[in-house]
């Protein structure tokens, strides 16, 4: 599970909560809380991107949101070390028991990416029909991703404009409301409540739309590696080349550190270790 979106959330509250109570050198004025709560404006700001988003998107993407959420929420499931020694293993069957071989391990596999790749294999279809299918597919699924993204991105736009209008609706009410002949005594403090919807959206933008669209496009990015991954690994049983050197191939989609550990590297001065089989 990863908690980070979390953590940041309750971290950035926390702080900010402090910068407001803390008033430095008399110490903390919790009563200052009150100047920042305002329902009117959280109704505007929140309301406003709300509908906004409803009215940007349909309800088959809308839907998506709770499957959203969970995808941020239960971490990494796609780990490319674990499909490159995956893919290792069954090159090394299809050179010895040959490709329907390939079948009952494909049967056992729980992603259906990694399973209609292998069973392209095993059907005996032309690697160029095999590339373009799987390619196909990955545009797909990157095309998908990038709309659920685009909604969260959508919402972190729309925060702070409705914050900015509901900062200029409290501003047009303060000055139609202004009485010169009482001196407009009550002018800064209209002006707190009318700017605290800026200060909602802004929050709400960065806070948390922002770090969903960007935990999900770090989701995306590893996913799409690994598929990737996959493309070129069964390509490689197909036409049955060494699997030490598919490994070697496949390794070089990997970051540099994520290399290292592949091969057994014990560092940037040490020998290699034999990897497991």
């Amino acid at each position: 599970m990863d908690i980070t979106t979390i953590i940041g959330v309750i971290l950035g509250t926390v702080l900010i909560m402090f910068g407001i109570v803390f008033v430095p050198p008399m110490g903390f004025n919790f009563k200052q809380i009150i100047n920042f709560l305002d329902p009117t404006s959280a109704l505007i700001v929140i309301g406003g991107t709300i509908s906004a988003v409803i009215a940007s998107y349909p309800v088959s993407m809308l839907k998506n949101i709770p499957v959203h959420i969970k995808i941020m929420m239960q971490g990494n499931k796609y780990n490319p070390l674990d499909y490159i020694d995956l893919l290792v293993e069954f090159s090394q069957i299809a050179r010895k028991n040959g490709l329907l071989a390939l079948e009952e391990k494909a049967n056992q596999q729980t992603d259906p990416f990694l399973k209609q790749s292998i069973m392209l294999i095993v059907d005996a279809t032309d690697s160029e029909k095999i590339r373009t299918m799987l390619n196909n597919d990955l545009d797909y699924l990157a095309e998908r991703h990038a709309e659920g993204v685009g909604l969260y991105e959508k919402a972190a736009a729309c925060a702070p404009a409705f914050g900015m209008i509901g900062t200029l609706v409290g501003l047009i009410n303060m000055l139609r409301g202004m009485d010169m002949e009482s001196g407009g005594g009550s002018i800064g403090k209209d002006m707190s409540v009318a700017l605290i919807t800026t200060f909602y959206g802004v929050l709400m933008a960065n806070l948390i739309f922002a770090p969903i669209a960007k935990k999900l496009t770090i989701r995306n990015d590893d996913e799409y590696l690994c598929k990737q991954i996959i493309i070129e690994g069964v390509l490689s049983i197909q036409s049955g080349e060494n699997p030490k050197f598919m490994k070697e191939k496949l390794i070089s989609y990997l970051a540099q550190k994520d290399r290292d550990v592949a091969l057994g590297e014990e560092g940037a001065g040490g020998g290699r270790k034999k990897g497991k089989k």
